[in-house]
């Protein structure tokens, strides 16, 4: 099969402007995560999908893909989407999976990537896959930015939110799970996801596979055996920053 991972990136995010190019040890965030990417062996390419022409510059420096797309959209899989395509027609070919990678996730293990797409590899009726991880503390828990994740006894997301879910008065006993953002497409539902339209709970969570689940179709979550933290302020920068450790070592 034809995987193509694709990270979506901008300058203007709400919480933190400019974290893209942000610097943790001396190199801007998305060069982290293009890097650590593009070292799966799972992977045919590699792209970032950006609407800011300082990332595109940055990446292409680098020696990596990069590809603009609009400054419209609202969420990283329809900026995904339209970035598949374009790279679909300049190469005249058609993948089979987009695994989305989002350009806040430095601490990203290429065996990340392995994991994320093992369910789709065993199941052919799986048509999205997201990362679960745990979380481990209180603070984590009560961040709007950490989107916490419940799921069915078949490992089925059953919802997504920036609430702290389940409910608090039970989490001693229930272990608590958050997404982390790499997130397998199968190619032609990622398209179908395009041409849906916005829903109530996506809008209200800020959160792309409410849209999913929303039209009643499953997303399954796999855990992850990697530790790792979204940077969504300065302080989270700051955090991962010190504990962002080679890949090699």
């Amino acid at each position: 099969m034809k995987i193509l991972a694709i990270i979506p990136a901008r300058m203007g995010s709400s919480r933190f402007p400019g974290k893209p190019m942000a610097e943790i040890h001396g190199k801007p965030m998305i060069g982290h995560v293009y890097e650590r990417v593009s070292q799966s062996k799972m992977l045919e390419d590699v792209a970032v999908a950006t609407c800011d022409k300082e990332i595109f510059d940055y990446i292409r420096s680098i020696g990596g893909t990069a590809v603009m797309t609009s400054d419209k959209h609202d969420r990283a899989s329809d900026r995904c989407a339209e970035a598949l395509l374009t790279l679909e027609a300049e190469r005249n070919c058609r993948y089979d999976i987009m695994v989305m990678v989002q350009g806040d996730e430095p601490m990203t293990h290429p065996e990340m990537i392995a994991e994320a797409l093992k369910p789709m590899f065993e199941d052919a009726s799986i048509q999205v896959v997201n990362l679960l991880g745990k979380i481990r503390d209180n603070d984590e828990f009560e961040d709007r930015n950490c989107i916490k994740v419940v799921c069915d006894l078949a490992g089925n997301a059953l919802y997504f939110s920036r609430e702290p879910i389940p409910t608090r008065s039970k989490t001693a006993d229930i272990p608590m799970g958050k997404q982390v953002c790499i997130i397998p497409f199968r190619r032609d539902f990622l398209i179908e996801y395009t041409d849906m339209t916005p829903t109530p709970l996506e809008i209200a969570e800020s959160i792309d596979m409410m849209r999913v689940l929303e039209n009643n179709i499953k997303v399954k979550m796999t855990p992850t055996q990697y530790e790792t933290y979204a940077v969504d302020t300065p302080e989270d920068l700051s955090k991962v920053a010190l504990l962002l450790k080679p890949l090699n070592d």
